[in-house]
């Protein structure tokens, strides 16, 4: 009888591809921003920039966490279950590091209004306002990844998939 494989040295990768990777999807997400605000017309005011080095920092993380992820789960697998862990694993980890960078942002700037550290009202001030967050940004924020966004992923995710047959 044999021994399966292990998956873990699957999720080693050479630093410099997930630094390369993670620079361009960081990049690629704030382009989506950016055609989302200058071509659809969904201007977000003088905050454009600070919105693009957001978007940018969670397309950066998001790589950063779906890279090994999806290394493990789709090694020897079929090229569906690579277009799908994909699309997946990386649109899910890039819109989870976008809300939370958005999530930190708010809660600096609540800050200043927030009781004193690790106080009772202010562990309720912690979850309502990452709450807050979470909502604003899912109803304000999640648009700047369409359609440029989903197309760049579902074309890394095809590209992906046919390099792995």
């Amino acid at each position: 009888m044999t021994r399966p494989k292990p998956r873990l040295p699957a999720a080693l990768i050479a630093p410099r591809r997930l630094i390369v990777g993670a620079l361009a999807w960081g990049l690629a997400m704030a382009i989506s921003l950016l055609a989302s605000v200058l071509v659809l017309g969904r201007d977000m005011g003088s905050h454009n920039g600070a919105l693009a080095m957001l978007y940018a920092a969670g397309g950066f993380l998001g790589w950063l966490i779906a890279l090994p992820l999806i290394h493990v789960i789709t090694r020897s697998r079929a090229p569906s279950v690579v277009l799908s862990a994909w699309l997946l694993i990386l649109g899910l980890s890039t819109l989870a590091a976008t809300a939370a960078l958005f999530a930190v942002h708010y809660r600096i700037f609540y800050a200043h209004w927030h009781a004193p550290a690790f106080t009772r009202v202010w562990i309720y001030q912690q979850i309502f306002t990452g709450a807050s967050a979470a909502y604003q940004f899912a109803v304000t924020g999640l648009r700047h990844f369409l359609p440029v966004g989903l197309l760049l992923l579902f074309g890394l995710g095809v590209a992906m998939a046919r390099r792995s047959r």
